[in-house]
């Protein structure tokens, strides 16, 4: 049985490793070298201290993925508004658990206020990201054509939208998330 919690400092092997996989292997992120363990204890010390969530999905025991949230930009009128990440395993694909990650990535960050998630998918082909994404309620918002270039061919961005909470129709309770 799977378990999504918050990551912690000991699932930082897994996730560099997973994370490596996908800059290596896919097109879902347009990063060509893997980060290190220490560059991706940095990213997530980052989201961390900004308030906002960052999960693991595990099972017995093994991290199978993670997701998390950021800023979708840093200047003050975006602190609504967050992008989402969320990268597997990819012997864990096809087993339903990104969708149940993504739905708890949402629903942490709509506790820390935030009222848009924001999916920035590499490759318009990328149909297990779009699919995930569009199964827990996003919808498109756009696709930015030949915008990077990776594995010697350009690649589009897919931009989905998620509102979360009240999303626009009422607005913030507090000034910041």
């Amino acid at each position: 049985m799977s378990t999504i919690r918050p990551s912690r400092d000991q699932d930082l092997p897994a996730i560099t490793a997973i994370y490596a996989h996908h800059v290596l292997h896919g097109t879902g992120t347009f990063e060509t070298t893997p980060p290190t363990q220490e560059d991706m204890a940095a990213r997530r010390a980052d989201v961390l201290a900004k308030g906002l969530p960052y999960l693991v999905v595990e099972d017995a025991g093994r991290v199978l993925g993670f997701a998390y949230c950021q800023w979708f930009k840093p200047r003050p009128a975006y602190r609504f508004s967050a992008e989402d990440s969320i990268y597997l395993d990819p012997q864990a694909a096809g087993r339903g658990l990104g969708g149940q990650l993504l739905q708890a990535l949402s629903g942490r960050a709509e506790a820390c206020g935030i009222r848009k998630l924001i999916a920035v998918i590499g490759d318009s082909a990328n149909a297990a990201s779009i699919g995930v994404h569009r199964s827990v309620g996003f919808t498109p918002a756009g696709v930015i054509r030949s915008c990077g270039w990776k594995f010697d061919r350009w690649l589009d961005i897919v931009l989905m939208e998620k509102a979360l909470g009240a999303g626009d129709a009422a607005p913030p309770d507090r000034a910041t998330p």
